[in-house]
């Protein structure tokens, strides 16, 4: 046999062959997958349009969407125009403006706390009890079946968080409600 016919592989080559060979693997991966992609997004339904959307919904929200179309309630009474431009009769006496009075400012909305929602009277009691060892003056509500022990003190809702803490370390777990 002579030198000529026989194949010797460098290991250089063997390495740029191999790494030839994981590109075009990647690149098979990448391909498929986007094809996929696409596929998956041809078979989904069209999506309907903004019209389509408005005959799904209930008709009394149609209705009250009506009135951004123009066609409302606020479309019912007409509002009389004014021309400033008119000149003004004299005979007439001018309408008194009207005086407002100072409006109050908004109270703060007052809110309590709220250690125990439950059917049961004796846990309710339990709680309440222990809320008053505490310290912490409870009233029983009963509301759609539950007795709800909260606090008989009302407050701001920045107070209510921050008698929460201490109620928190007392081995309670309260929350805000608000009282109307």
């Amino acid at each position: 046999m002579s030198q000529r016919d026989q194949i010797s592989i460098q290991s250089q080559s063997l390495l740029w062959v191999a790494g030839v060979g994981v590109g075009l693997l990647t690149l098979a991966f990448v391909l498929g997958v986007q094809v996929g992609k696409q596929s998956a997004a041809l078979r989904r339904p069209a999506q309907k349009g903004v019209e389509e959307e408005l005959k799904d919904l209930p008709e009394p929200l149609l209705d009250q969407l009506k009135i951004f179309e123009g066609e409302g309630p606020d479309r019912l009474v007409p509002t009389p125009k004014v021309d400033a431009t008119a000149p003004k009769d004299e005979s007439k006496p001018e309408p008194k403006a009207e005086t407002r009075t100072a409006e109050k400012p908004a109270e703060p909305e007052a809110w309590t706390l709220q250690l125990v929602a439950t059917a049961e009277a004796a846990e309710a009691k339990r709680v309440a009890d222990k809320a008053k060892a505490a310290g912490f003056a409870t009233t029983t509500v009963k509301e759609k079946g539950q007795l709800k022990v909260r606090l008989t003190k009302t407050s701001d809702r920045a107070t209510a968080d921050r008698t929460a803490e201490k109620l928190k370390k007392a081995g309670f777990k309260p929350f805000a409600v608000k009282v109307e």
